[in-house]
């Protein structure tokens, strides 16, 4: 490739003219092939759960499987959803509920893409997340949502996660369904999280975040069990209250068949671009 490419630039100027055009192609194939190699990782995969894996709002395949946990909760067209981690809002795991109907809260640390309500079904708070102010601002969101429980918490902070969870759990904010990003590089068994820190920011390295099997003892602790692993980049966990194990009894029991290595290769373009104008009527309804 850096053959192919050291020769265009040295070539004439109509070639060099094309070389924008090729660069876009050579994209378009990559990402190709990566769906591809996505489609193929969740076809193949022994967890059942990964098959149903889609595309609408996440970043990856998480709103397929999400949405098949939910179905088989029986809870698809109603519940409370809170997301601690949106980043501008524009691509996160609980825009596919605004778009079933859910109510719920956002809390993130900038501001939003778009323009949202801040009323009894949604509201986003700008806050940086501690140990130390997570379940207050939990408890105020639920408390103007008029919600007594949460159904479902997505929680993807890039690095204090495993103590807010243990936070959140520890204080009876359990929600049937948990989803957490988890640290891929670190194969089940080994423990591993980043020690506590107030003003953590993720750097781009692999400090960051747990291991799965960290997660996994933490949430054992509250009758939790890990149902899935997204397969396509190996970055979301997803856990549900052990009431609700036997809608799941297709799943594997061992970690090692659930647990999917990190493949942090995404595509650079989904579809058709994603529109504010899309987002902000989801808000309406």
């Amino acid at each position: 490739m850096k053959k192919l490419f050291h020769k265009l630039f040295k070539s004439k100027p109509s070639s060099r003219a094309n070389i924008r055009e090729l660069t876009r192609e050579l994209n378009a194939f990559k990402d190709l092939y990566l769906l591809e190699s996505s489609t193929s990782s969740m076809a193949k995969h022994v967890n059942p759960l990964n098959r149903f894996g889609a595309k609408c709002f996440s970043q990856n395949e998480e709103d397929g499987i999400t949405l098949e946990i939910l179905k088989r909760l029986g809870q698809i067209d109603h519940g409370v959803f809170a997301e601690f981690g949106v980043a501008d809002g524009t691509e996160n795991l609980t825009l596919i509920l605004v778009a079933l109907g859910w109510k719920g809260f956002w809390v993130g640390g900038g501001d939003l893409k778009f323009s949202t309500p801040n009323n009894q079904h949604f509201t986003y708070l700008k806050e940086w997340v501690t140990n130390a102010n997570i379940v207050p601002i939990a408890h105020s969101a639920m408390q103007q949502l008029n919600a007594k429980s949460i159904d479902v918490i997505s929680l993807d902070l890039d690095g204090n996660d495993i103590h807010f969870v243990r936070s959140l759990l520890k204080n009876n904010i359990q929600p049937k369904l948990f989803i957490v990003e988890y640290n891929a590089k670190f194969i089940p068994p080994i423990q591993f999280e980043i020690d506590y820190n107030d003003a953590h920011q993720w750097s781009g390295d692999d400090y960051f975040g747990a291991s799965l099997t960290s997660f996994v003892d933490v949430f054992s602790a509250y009758d939790y069990t890990l149902i899935c692993c997204n397969s396509a980049t190996g970055s979301n966990a997803f856990f549900v209250q052990n009431q609700f194990i036997e809608l799941f009894s297709d799943v594997p029991k061992e970690i090692l068949s659930i647990y999917s290595p990190p493949r942090y290769y995404l595509p650079k373009s989904y579809g058709h671009p994603q529109s504010i104008k899309t987002l902000e009527s989801l808000f309406k309804r």
